[in-house]
């Protein structure tokens, strides 16, 4: 019995240096974002960067790396179910619902047309398109994980995350003092930066600096942003098969992965109130460490200098994504009265 479980003990042991490594990482990206206030998931992703030397072939951290970044990832996007409920849709209205999913939708069809526009491909529209309507980096990872692979699937998953970072954080900022502008009510307000920040911890953020009720309407409509990941993952990837798209190595995409199922039950346990709210609280708590440690493990995989040669097409894409899900709400705010 012994003899037969060295294999599996040695295989750990060989992939705790590089699972280490990516949670200094990220613990120091959590201290620095504490300390400076910069977005603990944007440090932890330029953090790992600088650190590329590390997942090079012969490393003793290149295998422990890799696993962390996919691993652990899984259980981060899997656990934010926790915070999800049924109950959050009765709380916030019909009209509003329509007006939140509509915008995720509109999103991101309107990545998967500037795709075409920009002759980036499909697989980068649903990616950036994904990322900006449902919930930033989480959504970037969690749809990455159903697309066919290719040569540059690790370059534009981080160049996604890094850029949904940025861009969050600049929406965190401007988007109060354009709420106070527009003369948006308390409501509308919340609406607004909940239905088109990308990171939930930006919205948080950006909601309370406001003020309470709009503060707590934000984190309302971001959840329920978070909530249509399944359905996207699951629809996204029942068109890829029917596609017939097929991996580089000839295998298929996965129709649903076990994380995204993993967060559909504890959202229908959730739903049932069989999770205390303490429970849920630590959960999403997990959860953000573990995308953070995923994240800081997939920017130390990545090559900046393949990173940079993005161009400035994918830019502007994600740019315009992020502008029109922005007026798409407002819009629909307006004609909400």
């Amino acid at each position: 019995m012994i003899t037969a479980l060295a294999p599996a003990q040695s295989r750990i042991r060989g992939l705790f240096p590089g699972f280490i490594v990516s949670v200094l990482v990220a613990a120091t990206a959590q201290f620095l974002s504490e300390h400076y206030g910069a977005p603990a998931m944007l440090l932890a992703l330029l953090l790992g960067l600088s650190l590329n030397f590390l997942a090079e072939d012969g490393t003793r951290t290149a295998a422990g790396i890799a696993v962390t970044s996919r691993t652990v990832l899984r259980l981060g996007v899997a656990l934010l179910g926790a915070r999800v409920s049924v109950e959050m849709l009765g709380d916030l209205g019909a009209g509003l619902i329509a007006l939140v999913a509509g915008g995720v939708g509109a999103t991101i069809l309107f990545g998967l047309l500037l795709a075409r526009v920009f002759g980036r491909g499909w697989r980068f529209g649903l990616l950036t398109g994904g990322s900006v309507a449902i919930c930033g980096a989480s959504a970037a990872m969690a749809i990455a994980a159903i697309l066919p692979k290719h040569e540059k699937s690790e370059r534009d998953l981080v160049f996604t995350v890094l850029s949904v970072t940025v861009l969050s954080t600049v929406a965190m900022v401007v988007y109060p003092m354009l709420s106070s502008a527009l003369g948006l009510t308390p409501l509308e307000g919340g609406v607004f930066i909940g239905g088109t920040i990308h990171d939930v911890a930006q919205v948080v953020g950006a909601g309370f600096s406001v003020g309470q009720e709009t503060g707590e309407t934000a984190t309302l409509v971001k959840l329920i942003r978070v909530s249509m990941l399944a359905p996207v993952v699951l629809g996204a990837s029942l068109l890829i098969r029917a596609s017939g798209a097929a991996a580089v190595d000839g295998k298929r995409p996965p129709l649903l992965p076990g994380f995204v199922l993993g967060f559909i039950a504890l959202a229908a346990i959730n739903s049932l109130g069989l999770i205390p709210p303490v429970v849920s609280e630590a959960a999403g708590a997990l959860s953000r460490w573990a995308l953070l440690i995923s994240i800081a493990a997939v920017g130390i995989k990545t090559s900046l200098a393949r990173m940079l040669d993005v161009g400035p097409a994918a830019i502007a894409m994600i740019v315009a994504e992020t502008v029109f899900i922005g007026a798409f709400v407002l819009l629909g705010l307006h004609m909400m009265g």
